[in-house]
This record gives structure tokens, C-alpha cells and sequence, in this order.
């Protein structure tokens, strides 16, 4: 495990602080229904609640972990995904510097299922900066945790738990009216003032207001929950960025441009100094940017739960969850590009792939070029909705049945009609000469600043917004709406040493994906136009004084700050076009699973030579039928034009293509663990479980390319095509988890377990001979069959020229010897016919052909030390794949690679006595591949992270609470990077968080 760096300074600080109010309120508690295989994460403070989840922890079949809360309204962060942390085996991402999604044991968001009140959770997660929504993940930040009582953790798969998880399935329990253990009318208020250290334009303290209200009769024969939560944050960020890193093998050589008309000195030496190795692997980035941010977020929650129990044997819950999301977010960025024609001198570092550690550059044809300043912004809706039924039916003593439907959707959209994401690009002509210094964490760009030769408006050797002007404008619209309906069964039978489970389910979900860019050209890049935009429109940014936990000293930091929305009018008059992403859609994607389920467990306890025991067996069969609906302009056919040119002719009207597939599945599962001595417990467990395609891999859409040459006269097919695969089949994996829990005292053990996961299915890319869209080959077909014949009669040499000269004679009725090669490029076009056969593309499609195996040990302990009231629990994961990404490798060659493997690790200081309750919760972990395509076949590492939270408490009395907590108290940064740690692809700087409030009960 590698050292996680800290901010000494700020955690002595931070702690002393925490420290003087009696330190840690830990994670803790646990729901008393529905949990009996259950590890409990304590979130109360409680040591008797300590005791109890150590107990549920030891009397429970599987691996399933949990976080409660205390009470209703009182969850121990402000976010779940931040809470979910904590478990062993969980680590989460952050936007924001807030928990979104969830990767469990390696296993990223789109492999885990997120299930609410046991129904299946849609997800809509739209991609930051545009693109094609194509995720399946939930982003745990719509929600807040007030009224959330607790989320559960299967790592094991279950045969009565819906598919979709292979890291884990986890399932969000809302507050009930019957869970209360009082009647008659109860209600919590909270509210909170947050101070986001990182705010630089917006209110410096934001609200947080939540109630939740609980009634139930004397009786306890109805009751009704309403849970409500609004909060308000404003933040912001910033950093520095490249776009691409381009890897090639050395040459001796840089890239530099050989046409003088462009480059005066071309052929001039580029000084290298510590050049690589002939046919070492060396880096080149294509630019480097600033960024500053600021971000608005409006979150609403709530929550209503009506129950009824008009006898002992049935009760009925209906239930309603609404959340919504509101961002937004202004952001400045400064930019200069690393043209190949201009390098001058490049130092290059000594890791295995080379990166230049300084690079200059010069302007060697005397005009200076631009230095880039975009304004962009972001609107953006995310909406969140549930209602779902359940009817409860104790059919006699030993029978009981269960029925649950619910239909939920989940939505992201634009929230202005200029789309989601909009970039407004601007340029100022002032760059003479430029450079990067890349040696120390933070880069530093250098400009050699001219705003003297371009002859730019009352030039003063400084920035201003007379040197500036437009360049283009992208509106980027992307939206996701995903639907589910589900309907279930669940049966139960009890007899003396267990039960017997059963169940069936009907599940249809449907997810649309929309995306286009509309884009227009304005000025250009403030060559033509210095000077143009309203005066006052843009506001002087000094960067340098920006970054407080970097050495920015040395950058060039003039910049500007800018509304998205006034300069986008201003141009749209300016220019003549209208401010709105009005493009047709790119992207008009819809995919439907409708899944078909029954499953059967048994469940019994014994003794085995007067060792206790508990067995649960299951098997789950499921079908599934998937159908991809693409909304094109579909291609009516590749017209052959001249001796080797194609063209994809399209129809005018767009028409939606259509191609299902299905599959089915057995999946086992047995869960069985003995107390071999006392207070000494093993346990095994064994499961098959899958996880679905993202669903930009199940698109039913097709790209076409044309041929090259005609097919009769290649050795193969020279068309090339692109596509998704909706016959794709799920992930599927072998599961097998083992572990040892010791408890050695009344809230104290250890426990070390190890789990194994063998999967198949793993997709990557594939070159597939076949038909698309059933076009057809005029190249291939009769008329050039006998084409060729009549060539070889008359004696002429075959090649591709006379081939098309000859069908378009033949065709036409016309003599061969009448016209010229280019009378009949031009006269003639070739349209294929229906006696020519289909034409076969090399089509690059989703593929399932890769394996892997993820395997490694959690190991965590629990202890509380006498009567002091203080406690320890911690953790530790180790996540190991036999698939990693070779940085070595040749960049023009795709890698399959595992994602998200990291180890992780979790500590938290609890305290407990008297009115004061108090945590200290450490997280760490570990760098990881996040992904093997941040520019074409580049991948990206995120590096090591480590994260202090804390939280104090004094109840002044049972029903008044007061309390502070802070988040990332130390301000730990993140940074990515590509092939080495020298290739920074993206750092930000984070901050903390505080919050002051309190919480009453009446």
C-alpha cells in the first residue's frame, strides 16, 4: 500500500480542533427487520447498537453490509454514496468533490445494481462536457440522506435479488410509518448552514433544510411518512488539463511541419535534449489548459409512504420518491496549443515512455497565433421518480406471500435551450512564442505576448478585450430518460429448521439516449475581429492568484471571465443564427429489456457434530429480451462513381432501425457458514451473478465507410463500417467468497475474508465480415462479372478504370471506345440493383471475447476500549485483476484492460458518553486505471486519494442536537494522469467542506 499524502498543517489543525469537542461519532446501527444476514456499519454512537450489529454480523448467511441510521433523519453523511465509503470492499467517485457512484470490489457503477425498497432503480447519467449518454450507473448524489433508514450491501449474489450486480447489489431502504417505535405523531426538523471552502462568486454559507414527520394510529393500523430535504450549494473548482497526449514510437525526430508556406524554417533542427531511444515510446501533448468554475447545485428530495393494516395477516404500503437536481456551472478556461510546426526545443524526462519535461516553441512565420479563451456552461436537470405498492399477506402461521410493483424513472436533461453543455470559444492573436514547463506537479505555461504585429485594436502589451475575439460556438444537447416497471411475487414457507422461498418477477425497462451538437462558425480566433464583443462583457481573471495549493508562480495568468448566455445572444444577432441546440440528433438511441424471472431458495439451520450451522440455497432463472430501436438517416446505397470512388447515398426522411435479441440464464447461489469453536465462525459462499451491456454497445445504429477499390478485384472486403451489438450478451461471473469472524469480546472482533471472481464475457472489439443494412454490391455483381468477360474478349487489361468504363458502356448502351476515362467518371454513376449481392463490410462491432479473474482479501476489526466510550473500526480491501493495461504497449493497438482495481482501506475513531457522540473517519484509496480510451488508445490512472471527515455532536437534551462536521478537512487534491505520471491528463484542486446546524425532535 502506498503512503497517502496529507496536509500536516491542516490535519493537526483540523484535529486538535475535533479533539477538543470529544472526538467520533461512528457508522453504525441497523434496521431490526428484514436483515438477518447482515455486517453492520455503526453510524450511532450507540455502544449497545455496536453490540447488536456485531450480533447480526455474526448470525447472518452471506456477505451483506449496511449502513442505518440511528433514527429517522439522523444518517451519518450528507451523501450516501459517501456513507456507502466507509464498507469494506466500497470505494466511490467524486464530481465535485462529492461521492456520485459506486465501485464495489473493483467493479465499476455499470456493474452494480442499485435497487430502492428492493425495486430496480433506473439510471440517467449524462456524460460532463456532452457526448452520448450511455451509462446504466445511479448517481448516488440525487439523493440526500435524510429519510433514507439505511442501505444494504449484497456482495454475494442471492437467487431472490434482482440481476445486474456483479460487484454488489445495493439496495436504498426508505423511512416507514410502521417503523416508528412510537405512535401518534413524531417529527424531526433539521437545519444546517454549509460553508464550501472552494466558493469563489457565489454565497458563502448555503442552506440545508429537511423534516421528516411521522404519524401512526393507536392501533398501529395506518400511518403516513412524509420525509423532505432542500439544499442549496455553491462551489467551485479549478485546475489544469491536456486534451491529448499522442504517443508514437521515436524516429529521431519530432513532428514539425514540412511546408514553408506555413513554416518558414522548415527543416529546421528541433533541439532535443535527452532525446529517447530510437523506437522508444514518446509523448507529445497537443495542448495545456486552465480552468476556474463556479458551480451552483439545487437539490430537492422527498419522499411520501402511506401504510394500512386492516387485519394482522395483510398490510399494504404505498410509497412515493421524488428527487430532483438542479446544476449549473460558469466556467472560464485558458488555452495554448502545441502546434507540431512550431517546436523549437523539447527536454525529455527518464521514464520508460518519454515525455518532455519542458517544451518551446516559436512562431516562425512572424504572425502570432492565438491564445484560446473559452467560456462554457452547463444546465442541466437530473429527475428522479418512484411509486410503487406493496401488499403484505400472512396467509396462515407457516405461509406468507408478498406482492410488490412499482414503476420509476429517471431522467437528465438540458435546462436551457442552448443545451446542456455550451462552449463559447474565443481567441486572442498574442502568442509570439509559448511553452510548458511539465517537471514540477503543477504546469506552468509560458506566452511570449504580442499584441503589436496582428495590428490588434490600441495595443498595450497586456490582455484586454480589444485583443479578443469569437471563433465558434458548440450547443451540445444530451439527454437520457430510463423507465422501469416491475411486478413480483414473493413466497414464503416456514417449518421447524427453516423455509422455503420463492418467487416471480416480471421487469421491462426502457432508456432513450438523445445527443447532438449543433455548431457555428463565428469569427476566427480574433484574427479578423479583435476587439468585436460589447464592451464590459468580459471580466479580467487573474489565474496566478487563483491556485492556493500550487506553485503557480511563473504562469502566464491573464485571462477572462464571461456569461455564456449574453455573449450567445450577442452573436447569434452578430452572426445570424439562432441561439439554440437545434441540431438533428446524432444520437436517437432506445433500448428495451424485458426480463422475465422465477427463483427458488431454501434456507435451514442445524448442527454438524454440535457445530451450529446455516445453509441457504437458491437458483434463479431469468430470460431476457433485449430490443435496439436507432432513429437514422438510413444509407439507400453505395453508388460506384469512377474507377475507385464510392458513395453512400442517404434516404431524405429518418427511419428507425430495429433488431432484437434475448438470452437466459441459470444462476445458483448457496450461503453457508458454521461455528466451528466458540465465538470462532467460517463461512463460504458461492454464487453465479451477471451484469448487463452499457448501452451505447447495444446500439442498433450503423456507420458505413465506403470501398476502396472493387470487390472483384481485391482479396477481400474494403468497406468498413462500425456499430454496437445488440445480440451482446450479459457479463457473467463465478463468485466465491470465504472468510473467518473471531469475536472476542462483547462489542470486539476481527474478521479476514477472501473472494474470488472469475468472469466472462468481458466486451472489447472485434472485426466482423458481414452485410450492413442490406446493402448491395454493384462491384461484385452480374453486370461486372461479365464486364470483365467482355474485357478479356477484347483484349483489354483489366484494372479498375476499365472494369467501371466497361459495366457503364454496358449498362448505358454505349460504345467502350466512344468516350474517355474522364468523360465516363462523369457521365456515369453505377447504382447497384437487386441481382448484385449484398456488399461485405469489415464491420468494428462490441464483441464478448474477453475473461478475467478479480480477486483479493478484506480484512476489518471492531473494538471499543473498556468504559472510556472510545472505539476503533477499520478496514482494508486489496482488488487484483490478471488484465492490466500495458503502458509499453503499441498506442495504435486497442488494449482490454481492467478498470477501477484498487485497494482501499477505511478508518474511523469513534466517541460515545454522556450528551457527546464523535467521529474522525479516514478513507484512502489506492491509484487505478480508470480508463483505457481517454484519447483514442491512451488510458488514464487516477492517483492515489485520501479523504478526513468528521462529525460532533451534543444532545442537549432527547429532543435538541446540535452539531458540526466537516468534509476533506485536509483538501486533498486529485490528478490524473496517462502512460506516466509525467502525461497529467487532468488536476483539481478540492476543498472542504463545514456545516453547523441542528436537529429537533417533537
Amino acid at each position: 500500500m502506498k503512503n497517502a499524502k496529507l496536509n500536516k498543517t491542516k490535519l493537526a489543525t483540523s484535529v486538535s480542533l475535533i479533539l477538543a469537542g470529544c472526538v467520533a461519532l461512528p457508522a453504525v446501527a441497523q434496521e431490526e427487520d428484514e436483515l438477518s444476514n447482515v455486517e453492520v456499519i455503526q453510524v450511532s454512537g450507540l455502544r449497545s447498537s455496536i453490540q447488536e450489529s456485531m450480533g447480526i454480523k455474526r448470525e447472518s448467511a452471506g456477505v451483506v453490509d449496511a449502513i442505518s441510521a440511528e433514527d429517522i433523519g439522523k444518517f451519518p453523511d450528507t451523501n450516501l454514496a459517501e456513507s456507502l465509503q466507509r464498507i469494506t470492499g466500497i470505494s466511490i467517485s467524486r464530481n465535485n468533490g462529492e461521492g456520485t457512484q459506486v465501485t464495489a470490489r473493483g467493479f465499476g457503477p455499470d456493474f452494480n445494481m442499485v435497487t430502492l425498497n428492493g425495486r430496480s432503480m433506473p439510471g440517467s447519467a449524462l456524460p460532463a462536457g456532452g457526448g452520448v449518454p450511455n451509462s446504466r450507473a445511479f448517481d448516488f448524489s440525487d439523493l440526500a440522506s435524510e429519510g433514507i433508514r439505511g442501505v444494504d450491501v449484497y456482495k454475494t449474489g442471492r437467487a431472490s435479488i434482482a440481476t445486474g450486480g456483479i460487484g454488489a447489489t445495493i439496495n436504498i431502504r426508505t423511512a416507514k410509518p410502521f417503523d416508528a417505535y412510537e405512535t401518534g405523531l413524531t417529527a424531526n426538523v433539521g437545519v444546517k448552514g454549509v460553508h464550501d471552502t472552494t466558493n469563489r462568486v457565489g454565497d458563502d454559507v448555503t442552506p440545508e433544510v429537511s423534516s421528516i414527520v411521522n404519524w401512526v394510529n393507536d392501533d398501529k393500523t395506518f400511518g403516513f411518512t412524509f420525509a423532505g430535504s432542500f439544499q442549496q450549494r455553491d462551489s467551485g473548482a479549478l485546475g489544469a488539463f491536456v486534451n491529448q497526449w499522442r504517443v508514437n514510437p521515436f524516429d529521431g525526430t519530432v513532428p514539425q511541419s514540412p511546408n514553408p508556406d506555413v513554416n518558414p524554417a522548415a527543416g529546421a533542427p528541433v533541439v532535443l535534449n535527452n532525446a529517447p531511444e530510437i523506437g522508444q515510446l514518446f509523448a507529445i501533448p497537443s495542448d495545456l489548459r486552465y480552468f476556474v468554475a463556479d458551480r451552483e447545485r439545487d437539490r430537492t428530495n422527498a419522499q411520501f409512504t402511506f401504510q394500512f393494516a386492516p387485519s394482522e395477516k395483510m398490510t399494504a404500503t404505498l410509497d412515493y420518491t421524488y428527487s430532483k437536481q438542479d446544476l449549473f456551472e460558469a466556467r472560464a478556461e485558458q488555452s495554448i496549443w502545441m502546434d507540431d510546426r512550431y517546436f523549437a526545443e523539447l527536454t525529455f524526462d527518464d521514464e520508460v515512455v518519454a515525455t518532455p519535461i519542458h517544451i518551446t516553441q516559436e512562431r516562425r512565420d512572424l504572425a502570432p497565433r492565438d491564445l484560446g479563451l473559452a467560456l462554457q456552461e452547463l444546465n442541466q436537470v437530473n429527475e428522479n421518480k418512484s411509486l410503487g405498492f406493496n401488499l403484505e399477506y400472512q396467509v396462515n402461521d407457516d405461509f406468507s406471500l408478498v406482492f410488490d410493483v412499482h414503476n420509476s424513472s429517471a431522467e437528465g436533461r438540458p435546462d436551457a435551450p442552448y443545451g446542456t453543455w455550451t462552449n463559447f470559444g474565443l481567441g486572442a492573436n498574442v502568442v509570439r512564442g509559448q511553452g510548458v514547463d511539465f517537471s514540477n506537479d503543477f504546469p506552468i505555461m509560458m506566452v511570449d505576448f504580442d499584441d503589436v504585429s496582428r495590428g490588434n485594436l490600441n495595443p498595450n502589451g497586456m490582455l484586454d478585450q480589444d485583443d479578443v475575439g469569437t471563433s465558434i460556438l458548440d450547443m451540445n444537447f444530451s439527454s437520457q430518460d430510463t423507465e422501469v416497471t416491475q411486478a413480483k411475487i414473493d413466497g414464503s414457507y416456514d417449518f421447524d429448521e427453516g423455509s422455503i422461498n420463492f418467487g416471480i418477477e416480471s421487469r421491462a425497462m426502457e432508456s432513450t439516449s438523445l445527443q447532438s451538437l449543433t455548431r457555428h462558425t463565428m469569427g476566427n480566433w480574433g484574427i479578423e475581429n479583435p476587439g468585436e464583443l460589447p464592451a464590459g462583457s468580459l471580466t479580467p481573471l487573474n489565474l496566478s492568484a487563483e491556485f492556493d495549493d500550487f506553485d503557480a508562480s511563473g504562469i502566464y495568468s491573464e485571462g477572462f471571465t464571461g456569461s455564456v448566455a449574453e455573449l450567445g445572444a450577442f452573436a447569434a444577432g452578430a452572426y445570424g443564427f439562432d441561439f439554440v441546440a437545434n441540431n438533428p440528433f446524432a444520437t436517437n438511441r432506445t433500448i428495451e429489456e424485458d426480463i422475465t424471472a422465477v427463483y427458488f431458495e431454501f434456507d435451514i439451520s442445524g448442527e454438524l457434530g454440535e457445530m451450529p450451522y446455516n445453509l441457504l440455497m437458491g437458483l434463479r432463472y431469468e430470460d431476457t429480451e433485449v430490443t435496439s430501436i436507432a432513429n437514422i438517416s438510413l444509407p439507400s446505397a453505395v453508388a460506384w462513381e469512377s474507377n475507385n470512388d464510392f458513395n453512400v447515398r442517404f434516404g431524405s426522411d429518418m427511419q428507425d432501425v430495429s433488431i432484437t435479441s434475448d438470452y437466459d440464464h441459470l444462476l445458483p447461489s448457496i450461503d453457508f457458514d458454521i461455528e466451528v469453536v466458540d465465538n470462532v465462525i467460517a463461512r463460504v459462499s458461492y454464487s453465479k451473478t451477471i451484469a448487463r451491456p452499457t448501452y451505447n454497445n447495444l446500439s442498433a445504429a450503423s456507420s458505413v465507410s465506403t470501398p476502396n477499390f472493387p470487390t472483384l478485384l481485391s482479396d477481400g472486403p474494403t468497406a468498413t463500417a462500425s456499430s454496437g451489438n445488440p445480440a451482446l450478451k450479459p457479463l457473467e461471473s463465478d463468485n466465491i467468497d470465504i472468510s473467518v469472524e473471531y469475536y472476542f469480546d462483547d462489542t470486539s472482533y476481527v474478521s479476514l475474508g477472501f473472494y474470488d471472481k472469475r468472469v466472462r464475457n468481458f466486451i472489447g472489439n472485434d472485426q466482423v465480415e458481414e452485410s450492413v443494412y442490406g446493402l448491395r454490391d454493384a462491384t461484385a455483381g452480374p453486370r461486372a462479372i461479365a464486364a470483365i468477360a467482355e474485357l478479356e474478349r477484347l483484349g483489354i487489361p483489366l484494372s479498375d478504370t476499365s472494369l467501371f468504363n466497361m459495366v457503364a458502356a454496358m449498362e448505358n448502351n454505349i460504345d467502350y471506345f466512344s468516350l474517355t476515362d474522364e468523360q465516363f467518371e462523369a457521365q456515369f454513376d453505377i447504382l447497384p440493383n437487386g441481382d448484385d449481392p449484398l456488399l461485405t463490410f469489415i464491420n468494428s462491432k462490441p464483441v464478448n471475447n474477453k475473461s478475467a479473474n478479480i480477486y483479493g482479501f478484506e480484512m476489518a476489526v471492531q473494538h471499543f476500549f473498556g468504559d472510556t466510550g472510545f472505539g476503533i473500526q477499520a478496514n482494508y480491501t486489496t482488488v487484483n485483476g490478471d488484465v492490466g493495461f500495458d503502458i509499453t504497449a503499441d498506442p495504435s493497438v486497442t488494449q482490454f484492460a481492467l478498470v477501477g482495481l484498487s485497494d482501499t482501506a477505511n478508518v474511523v475513531l469513534m466517541y460515545e458518553k454522556d450528551a457527546w457522540q464523535a467521529r474522525i473517519a479516514y478513507n484512502w484509496r489506492d491509484d487505478f486505471l480508470n480508463t483505457t480510451s481517454q484519447y483514442v488508445n491512451e488510458p488514464s490512472f487516477t492517483e492515489a486519494l485520501s479523504q478526513i471527515d468528521f462529525n460532533v455532536s451534543y444532545e442537549f437534551n432527547e429532543d435538541l442536537t446540535v452539531f458540526v462536521e466537516g468534509i476533506n478537512i485536509t483538501e486533498e487534491n486529485s490528478r490524473t494522469h496517462g502512460r506516466t505520471s509525467a502525461q497529467l491528463w487532468r488536476m483539481e484542486e478540492l476543498g472542504a467542506r463545514y456545516a453547523i446546524g441542528m436537529r429537533y425532535k417533537f
